[in-house]
């Protein structure tokens, strides 16, 4: 059911609650790994197997999480899962004092915490356009990718220095009470009304969705697009913390500002994606980032410091033109009662390549070291572009705003 006639106070609450979780996980996103690096000495697997454990649950639970949110309330979930990603955190610091601390529970609460994000980012994209119309999508989906931006620019840099000043572990409180916050605010949006249960089962409901998303001549390239964007994203999670404490030797709070390059080239992204694919069309835009992404991910290995920030800045640049669109794209084009089995199916897919990567990044790093594995995983980008040249998408200015007729459900 769509919550119409509301405020914008009820986007800016929500918008609120995203940003102060955002920023916590940005902080919680340099403590973690140097948690493992710096007090636990972790080897360049256990850092993949701890990024692998961050996004695992996307490609377990994605698919019914599309079910689950379409028949749950939205504003309890996004809620419950708050909860649960600050009791899951705040136990790393509680196991640290009490001298317990291991790689396990770093995985275990990673696990967790991937769990909870699954059900909160199909839940929390399913919201949005019950309370924005839709001819202001594609300016709040900026706005959310430029908030992300900010935060994830400022939240390193501040997580760098309060690991410098605090310890790795006691920094990790930060985000814990982040997710609390957020779960506050959360929970004074309206509520949706619970949809009518369908008769049909999970599993012919989830059938539905996957059918629709890869069968449809935009949505399915867009996911197979963001999935080799994502799967080189999982090697960078699990190697960039490694690369430069590692071979490029920087202490913690420069390891934060390095990182923040990411959160720099979302912002330039978000800024400018509305104004890029206005002049240049919503399809070629895509596909001249695609090979902007490219270029970024080749330069991020090719030098020291300033190499690796100026690659992250190109790169992220880029994946933000690719999000934006193509999210916006599925929020307008696909039918309200689609929508998050099509956001979970997507989800499945894309961000399930995330811990396979790091795995696979984690793996080869031993042998081969972590410059030549970023390397061999820039190479893949190239599967960003090749999706969209070998789709419809090739041939249009922009992305048509109908479902053709030809997609079926």
């Amino acid at each position: 059911m769509k919550l119409t006639g509301l405020p914008d106070a009820t986007f800016w609450r929500w918008w609120t609650a995203g940003t102060t979780s955002g920023l916590g996980s940005a902080v919680g996103g340099v403590a973690l790994p140097l948690t493992a690096l710096t007090v636990l000495h972790a080897s360049a697997f256990e850092m993949g197997l701890i990024t692998a454990a961050a996004y695992l649950a996307y490609l377990l639970i994605s698919l019914p999480a599309g079910v689950v949110v379409q028949r749950l309330p939205l504003r309890g979930t996004q809620v419950g899962a708050d909860l649960v990603r600050a009791l899951a955190v705040a136990s790393i610091p509680l196991a640290w004092w009490l001298g317990v601390l291991g790689i396990p529970q770093l995985m275990i609460v990673a696990l967790v915490v991937s769990f909870a994000d699954v059900l909160f980012d199909v839940a929390n994209q399913t919201f949005l356009p019950e309370i924005v119309p839709a001819d202001r999508l594609q300016a709040r989906n900026s706005l959310t990718s430029g908030t992300h931006a900010a935060t994830s620019l400022g939240g390193p840099s501040l997580g760098g220095v309060a690991v410098q000043v605090l310890g790795a572990v006691p920094t990790l409180l930060v985000d814990a009470a982040s997710y609390l916050l957020s779960a506050v605010l959360l929970r004074t949006l309206p509520a949706r009304r619970t949809a009518a249960r369908s008769p049909e089962r999970m599993a012919v409901l989830i059938r539905e969705g996957w059918h629709y998303v890869t069968r449809h001549p935009v949505m399915g390239p867009g996911m197979w697009a963001a999935t080799a964007v994502n799967f080189v994203c999982g090697a960078q999670h699990a190697l960039f913390a490694f690369y430069l404490v590692r071979d490029l030797h920087a202490p913690a709070a420069a390891v934060g500002l390095l990182l923040a390059a990411d959160g720099l080239g979302t912002l330039i992204g978000a800024a400018l994606t509305t104004r890029f694919t206005t002049r240049f069309g919503t399809a070629r835009g895509i596909i001249v980032a695609g090979f902007t992404g490219v270029a970024g991910a080749l330069l991020i290995p090719a030098g020291g410091f300033l190499a690796f920030a100026a690659g992250n800045l190109v790169f992220a640049a880029s994946v933000v033109v690719l999000s934006v669109t193509t999210r916006t794209y599925r929020m307008i084009v696909s039918p309200p009662e689609m929508l998050s089995r099509v956001i979970a199916t997507v989800k499945f897919v894309s961000w399930g390549a995330i811990p396979i990567g790091g795995l696979v990044a984690g793996a080869l790093a031993g042998p081969l070291g972590a410059r030549t594995t970023l390397f061999l995983f820039a190479l893949v980008t190239l599967c960003a572009p090749a999706a969209w040249l070998l789709s419809p998408v090739r041939t249009l200015r922009d992305l048509p705003l109908d479902t053709p007729s030809s997609v079926s459900s």
